[in-house]
């Protein structure tokens, strides 16, 4: 009668760690991986500053009605990030609300000044202001249009100050606040350069009641 042969079990090589050096090691690791959570939330949001997201409070009556003084906004930075990685220029559309940067219009202590306006003119366009209409003129309108005509934001501004006459270059936009009385704007300083805006304005975030994407 054939007879079954069992190995028998060989015992562990391995020495068993006691208990208290297992919670040891495990305590390390936790350690080690609450450090590099702290080292990795900066990064994160100087990440999301730089090319993602930033906040902006206007300043001033500029935007009125469309937007208010004190008013915090969130500025997306996406498209402009987009744009510099494709290697072409950030030129927003007609209409857009963006966030730009000016040196020359720095005040005391300040590197730079961030101003907020709307996109009017678009590049190889002929923008003029005269007897308080804007009027743009481009291959579609070689006649012009006026690129305020039934807009929203100009419902409280029936007219708009300048004697202006001028074609933006490549690269550049034409802006102006929607509060044209009170505005320093492209009448004034020119067209916007693609490199110096910051980003389009994504979300009203206070006031609260007021709060709303755009």
């Amino acid at each position: 009668m054939p007879y079954n042969y069992e190995t028998p079990s060989q015992p562990s090589t391995e020495p068993e760690l006691p208990q208290e050096d297992k919670k040891s090691g495990a305590g390390i690791k936790n350690i080690i991986s609450t450090i590099a959570l702290f080292l990795a939330a900066p990064l994160l949001a100087l990440v999301l500053i730089l090319f993602v997201i930033q906040s902006y409070e206007v300043d001033g009556p500029s935007m009125q009605e469309t937007l208010h003084n004190k008013d915090l906004l969130i500025v997306s930075k996406v498209p402009r990030t987009m744009s510099r990685i494709t290697g072409h220029p950030y030129i927003p559309p007609r209409w857009e609300v963006i966030i730009f940067s000016r040196d020359e219009l720095a005040g005391a202590g300040e590197t730079t000044r961030q101003l907020v306006k709307r996109v009017i003119g678009l590049p190889g366009e002929k923008v003029t202001v005269q007897d308080g209409v804007v009027t743009v003129y481009n291959a579609e309108h070689p006649e012009g249009f006026n690129p305020d005509k039934d807009k929203e934001y100009y419902k409280s501004n029936t007219d708009t100050p300048g004697n202006v006459d001028v074609t933006v270059p490549d690269g550049e936009v034409f802006v102006m606040g929607d509060n044209r009385h009170n505005s320093l704007d492209s009448r004034y300083f020119g067209p916007v350069q693609s490199d110096e805006i910051v980003g389009k304005l994504g979300v009203r975030i206070f006031p609260l009641n007021k709060a709303r994407t755009f």
